[in-house]
């Protein structure tokens, strides 16, 4: 999408709407959020709707983080303790692996 030929109440609205769906559990939505206002929010030229779609871009910035945060602890936990787990690790693994680790 060329966003020089959108209106800047258009972006806004844009931004809104891909700041609203990482709530969704759609978090790359918040990524690409960032990268593609994060231009138009810090470097440009100031404009009506800039400080707006500013606190969009660090709030989607900050959800992403946190999402990546927590999906990389939980990968840690579940690859170091799936076999103390028992059951539920099992049931939790797409494949099973044989014997101790």
């Amino acid at each position: 999408m060329n966003l020089e030929r959108v209106s800047n109440e258009e972006k806004l609205e844009l931004c809104r709407k891909y700041y609203l769906g990482g709530f969704l559990l759609l978090p790359f939505l918040w990524l690409v959020n960032v990268v593609w206002f994060s231009r138009l929010a810090f470097l440009a030229p100031p404009f009506g709707e800039q400080l707006r779609i500013k606190r969009y871009v660090v709030r989607s910035a900050v959800g992403a983080a946190l999402w990546g945060l927590g999906l990389g602890v939980w990968v840690g936990l579940f690859q170091t303790r799936r076999n103390q787990w028992g059951a539920l690790g099992d049931a939790l693994s797409f494949t099973q692996p044989m014997g101790e680790p």
